[in-house]
């Protein structure tokens, strides 16, 4: 009777969610797209957004796991309603799920799954192969372009697209309910704490970068010429679309699953050093490389902050002030997710992006819940709009 409640109470909170994000959905399309996109991609959005809301929570995962059980045909139940879904998606826009890179689509989508079917369910400690299958994914996730990827509405920019929402949730499903991967806090949750938590991680980590970038002109002042009703619109347009493409996107496959999962084995080993080390000396030089490797003045500011950040790390992790182990995870993840910033071509972005790292890394540390690192990274991503800022790259 108690898990009955729970599982209400938790679908509940689900469609309440979704029917927010709903209603902010409809008042930003209301503009740019024909009502009858609107009504055709509307049932899409509210089926996607509410498993997005809900996969990753206890009660509910935990009945789909007793569902599924160890009935090998019911675990593609999921992937193949999702896969329908989009295929009808891309049908009803004029475009064939066949065409181009929107082939792969089903196997980009499918493939952590079937890998933990074919050989990992069963394994209850983390291993590399766990490692390889995160690796191949999210590098499949990022690097193969899906154009188009079924935005709702299907050529709009407004919020997200069918395919990356549906990467997300197949990500939870296979980690989390398939592979046993517990802890990844892929669930929506209001805490007073937990919030307040996000907003001065945020002040601070920014504080550090605007008084840092400002003396070295990498952060210039631009300004806003008014503050005005259009600008708080655009500033609140900002922050949304950046939760639901970029941060929420990065926070469950960098700290829900790569810190979650470099956590659990380094508890495993029953030692933190060994990982620590073994850490910096991969990341430093690939950080020497990178910055030396790209044009412009202080080379040298990705590894200090790839050193900055195992060293804090070191010094945690040996006053025994936390769970061994947890901040060499953090560390690793940190430069790892500063590192691939590379692609941003800018020296003191890349530095900084290891910090970033640190901050939305420690917040989850902190909430246990990706949607409070995905917080921090929204308003950060979103503080040059906020605060009239421009970097100089």
């Amino acid at each position: 009777m108690k898990n009955t409640t729970e599982l209400l109470i938790q679908i509940r909170q689900s469609v309440l969610w979704t029917t927010i994000l709903a209603i902010l959905f409809l008042l930003l399309n209301r503009t740019e797209s024909s009502m009858a996109g609107l009504l055709i991609s509307m049932p899409f959005f509210l089926i996607l957004y509410f498993l997005f809301f809900s996969i990753g929570r206890k009660e509910i995962a935990a009945r789909v796991k007793n569902w599924i059980g160890t009935d090998i045909r019911k675990v593609i139940v999921f992937p193949v309603f999702l896969l329908i879904l989009y295929c009808i998606y891309l049908l009803l826009n004029g475009q064939s799920p066949l065409q181009g890179a929107l082939a792969l689509v089903p196997y980009l989508i499918v493939f952590p799954l079937l890998l933990f079917v074919l050989s990992r369910h069963r394994v209850k400690k983390i291993d590399w192969m766990d490692f390889t299958a995160f690796v191949i994914y999210l590098l499949l996730a990022n690097f193969v372009k899906v154009e188009p990827s079924g935005n709702l509405p299907f050529r709009g920019e407004e919020l997200d697209s069918i395919y990356r929402i549906a990467l997300m949730v197949m990500a939870v499903y296979s980690f989390s309910i398939i592979r046993g991967l517990d802890d990844i806090g892929f669930f929506p949750v209001l805490n007073w704490k937990n919030l307040w938590t996000a907003v001065w991680v945020w002040a601070a980590f920014y504080l550090f970068v605007f008084i840092v970038g400002y003396q070295i002109n990498f952060i210039k002042i631009v300004g806003h010429d008014t503050v005005n009703s259009e600008l708080l619109r655009k500033i609140g347009i900002t922050l949304l679309i950046t939760f639901l493409h970029t941060a929420i996107f990065e926070e469950l496959f960098f700290r829900g699953i790569l810190q979650n999962m470099l956590n659990k084995r380094i508890a495993q080993a029953k030692t933190w050093k060994i990982f620590l080390i073994i850490g910096f000396a991969i990341l430093l030089p690939l950080a020497f490389l990178v910055g030396y490797t790209l044009k412009g003045g202080m080379q040298w500011f990705p590894a200090f902050m790839v050193t900055s950040i195992f060293a804090a790390a070191y010094f945690i992790e040996r006053n025994g002030k936390s769970n061994s182990g947890v901040y060499t995870a953090l560390a690793i993840t940190s430069a790892i997710f500063g590192l691939v910033h590379y692609h941003s071509g800018a020296i003191i972005y890349i530095g900084f992006a290891c910090l970033a790292g640190w901050a939305y890394g420690y917040t989850y540390i902190q909430t246990k819940n990706v949607f409070y690192s995905a917080l921090v990274h929204t308003l950060v991503n979103s503080s040059v709009v906020i605060f009239g800022l421009e970097f100089v790259k």
